[in-house]
């Protein structure tokens, strides 16, 4: 089972399982998204998709107990759309995650949990490995109401493995991109892109010298997929991420180079680009040794890959 199987990272890896020969439960509310990234799948005999929330504990109960094990990936993610919807987001991302996890436990299903490198907030001691300090913001800033409710997530795992055995994994997403990807929660690149290839202005905001590394979403399947057919990481986080620290205003001069655009870049004070309660984080750059190790895993594509890959999606499929 998938839940958040029809989002940009759920759909790859629904894709992935059925090509190696498993037959899948998929469930999304469609609120982020798409049936569409469904379309190669849709209409195999060993595939299901279920529309539902995550929200709704009979529901996951029923499909975890006739499932072998659960990828969880439901979730409200995007800065955008946290400080827009930020109690809807929190609830989701907490009292979801807690029916998840409770039905693998009841039923002594495997969990592969996802989570964010969002919960290390503002640590500047990079690069971030697992046993980092989180290191967030204010209360009263909203922003970190994503980390704070991914964070708990995890130690919810932790509580039921020490207590009922649950069998977990978790990944933690640093920036992964890709095809299917949509700009319009703040995802960075897929926004870029969609500019460039239209002709208008690439909005970087703030001074666009904060940095990020990318991380193509074939490289991260290939990892999650490992991960959670690896009963030996049971109760261990890992960071999922690429390689190539890249500031933001330097990404949106590559993108315009790759793409053989002649849009311009325009920077933009993050209070007309985000809601009440932002706040930035510099630096995000993952230690993936653990990784590498566990699983003899690396990043197959470089930066330019990750942009060519995406500029090829959106040229041949239009705005999303």
């Amino acid at each position: 089972m998938v839940t958040g199987g029809a989002g940009f990272i759920g759909s790859h890896l629904v894709e992935k399982f059925l090509l190696d020969g498993y037959a899948v439960i998929s469930i999304d509310n469609l609120s982020t998204g798409k049936i569409d990234n469904l379309n190669p799948v849709k209409n195999l005999k060993s595939f299901e998709f279920v529309r539902g929330s995550i929200l709704d504990e009979n529901l996951i109960s029923r499909l975890i107990k006739d499932s072998d094990g659960c990828i969880h990936l439901g979730a409200a993610l995007g800065v955008k759309q946290i400080l827009s919807h930020p109690y809807i987001s929190l609830t989701t991302n907490i009292r979801g995650t807690e029916n998840v996890i409770q039905a693998c436990s009841r039923y002594g299903r495997p969990l592969f949990l996802a989570s964010t490198s969002e919960i290390y907030g503002k640590n500047a001691i990079q690069p971030l490995t697992e046993e980092s300090d989180r290191v967030i913001g204010s209360p009263q800033k909203l922003r970190w109401a994503y980390s704070e409710a991914k964070a708990l997530d995890e130690t919810i795992a932790e509580m039921f493995r020490l207590s009922a055995d649950l069998k977990y994994t978790i990944g933690r997403f640093f920036n992964t991109v890709g095809p299917r990807q949509t700009g319009a929660y703040g995802m960075v690149l897929p926004r870029f892109v969609q500019a460039a290839l239209s002709g208008e202005s690439l909005e970087v905001y703030g001074d666009g010298k904060q940095t990020r590394v990318f991380c193509h979403i074939n490289d991260a399947v290939r990892g999650i997929v490992s991960l959670y057919q690896s009963e030996e990481f049971y109760g261990q986080a890992f960071n999922i991420g690429g390689e190539g620290e890249i500031s933001i205003a330097e990404l949106a001069e590559r993108v315009i180079r790759l793409s053989g655009s002649k849009s311009k870049i325009r920077f933009v004070p993050y209070s007309e680009a985000y809601a009440a309660g932002f706040e930035e984080t510099f630096r995000r750059v993952p230690d993936t040794t653990k990784l590498r190790k566990a699983i003899n895993w690396k990043p197959q594509f470089s930066l330019d890959d990750i942009i060519l890959d995406v500029i090829k999606y959106f040229s041949s499929n239009g705005p999303l």
